[in-house]
């Protein structure tokens, strides 16, 4: 005798998609235009109320979270930088138009300045060069590692936009958490598109961007750049993650920026914590860096 076989068969209830669909609103009664009567899910004005800020909190946590695992994403490398940082040729352009407007007035305080800070970012193009570089370095990783490593930026343009330049050019996947900010900021051409996410929230973009973070490399840059980076030395430090490298791009630049050794010498952090910071000048050494952490430490990462 055959024995039954149960067949797998879709959930006997409706989904929350399809009763959104088949619900109507338009009964012609004051019960059924009344606010109250719509599904809490379908009401864009319950949704957005104060009240519903835990709720939105956790959406925007799980959206980017199932994302990443139906992508197959495990493992990726943090890469911080400015915004203003571009390749050579949009900063040479930027240049010559700043002394352009100069020359049309002279002895302007305001234009003397702009042409000054634009000569500034033409020094520092070629970390958008590095950045595309190690952007490619990373993606390439399954050829020496036992994992794909991925690259995960701001979203934005500049160094953001190089490092997932780079994962592109080696036609990989990359990340860019972008966020709402007063400037209009759209995403970068080179974000996987799957891979695009939109933030509301900067607490719950800085948990994405550790939450499968092997490690974080800051290029130079201004406020963003070095509050992503704090974050990541306070939670590693109190041990809030699991330490991972912490790698500054251009020792002279962040040299003159921030004194470290002075907090060792005051003694409000330790020797060790010092420590936790690594320099480097080239997309090769940064990615050396990333191997010899999975070598001395037999990193394998998992989530």
């Amino acid at each position: 005798m055959e024995k039954n076989t149960l067949i797998p068969c879709e959930s006997p209830f409706p989904s929350a998609k399809q009763d959104a669909a088949s619900v109507s609103y338009d009964y012609g009664t004051p019960q059924s235009n009344a606010p109250s009567y719509r599904l809490a899910y379908d009401d864009f004005d319950f949704i957005m109320r104060d009240e519903l800020r835990p709720v939105r909190l956790q959406l925007e946590l799980l959206k980017p979270e199932l994302a990443q695992l139906e992508e197959n994403i495990k493992a990726t490398v943090v890469i911080f930088g400015s915004a203003r940082i571009s390749d050579h040729e949009t900063a040479l352009k930027n240049l010559q138009q700043a002394e352009q407007r100069l020359a049309l007035n002279p002895s302007n305080p305001e234009l003397e300045h702009n042409v000054a800070i634009a000569c500034r970012i033409l020094k520092k193009c070629h970390y958008y060069d590095e950045a595309r570089k190690l952007g490619s370095l990373i993606t390439l990783s399954k050829d020496q590692l036992n994992q794909t490593l991925t690259v995960v930026t701001g979203g934005g343009p500049g160094i953001m936009e190089a490092a997932n330049r780079g994962a592109a050019d080696v036609n990989g996947k990359s990340i860019g958490l972008n966020i709402v900010l007063p400037g209009e900021q759209k995403p970068n051409a080179y974000i996987t598109p799957k891979l695009c996410f939109q933030f509301h929230y900067f607490a719950i973009r800085k948990m994405h961007f550790l939450m499968r973070a092997v490690a974080l490399i800051a290029f130079p840059g201004g406020f963003g750049t070095l509050d992503e980076l704090f974050e990541a030395l306070t939670l590693i430090q109190t041990k809030k993650v699991r330490p991972i490298p912490v790698i500054l791009f251009g020792k002279d630049y962040w040299n003159s920026l921030i004194n470290f050794d002075v907090l060792v010498e005051e003694g409000v952090i330790t020797p060790c914590d010092r420590n936790l910071i690594q320099y480097t000048e080239t997309a090769e050494q940064a990615w050396n860096l990333i191997l010899e952490s999975y070598t001395v430490k037999g990193n394998s990462h998992s989530t």
